[in-house]
């Protein structure tokens, strides 16, 4: 055992842990974890829980510090690890609401995901996530383009009345009905 570290097992420690070693619905890591700290009560020497564990010398000096700390329940739960990536904060996800009812860059005629990334420095799963969450959807945005013909007018009033009197007569029983 590594200098420093040093414990004996009470009885009722030493059954739990024999317990947990035999019993076949405990869980691999808690059985290898209960078996380093059995070898180490044993007298076994780093090298040979290694060898007997099959493990590396820091997981047996891992093991042995936290039975030392925290005794059996220690060795029953793993310790909480932090989030990889940090999450974004609230105001990343303000500035990119505030982006995405602005207008887009450039010719574009609505906000992309790829854009928005660029724009915001964030990736595009954020985007994504951002938009989800607070319900917009850019690239179903609705637009009504004006025709630049100056006979725009006019036409507009001859197919929207052919479709008016196509419809009265359909509803009054004449052409199309049946």
């Amino acid at each position: 055992m590594r200098s420093g570290i040093s414990f004996t097992l009470s009885s009722s420690d030493r059954l739990r842990l024999e317990a947990l070693v035999v019993d076949r619905n405990t869980p691999q890591k808690h059985v290898w974890r209960a078996r380093i700290v059995l070898l180490s009560a044993n007298g076994l020497g780093t090298h040979a829980i290694m060898r007997e564990a099959s493990v590396s010398k820091t997981v047996v000096w891992r093991w042995q510090d936290r039975f030392a700390q925290e005794g059996v329940d220690g060795l029953l739960r793993d310790k909480t690890r932090p989030a990889r990536i940090p999450p974004l904060g609230p105001e990343v996800a303000a500035r990119v609401v505030a982006l995405t009812q602005g207008e887009p860059p450039g010719e574009t005629t609505h906000w992309t995901a790829a854009a928005m990334s660029k724009a915001a420095a964030i990736s595009i799963s954020s985007v994504r996530r951002i938009w989800r969450g607070h319900g917009l959807q850019p690239h179903r945005v609705r637009q009504f383009k004006l025709s630049t013909d100056p006979a725009f007018a006019a036409k507009l009033r001859d197919v929207v009345g052919l479709f008016w009197v196509t419809g009265r007569k359909d509803r009054d029983g004449g052409i199309g009905s049946q």
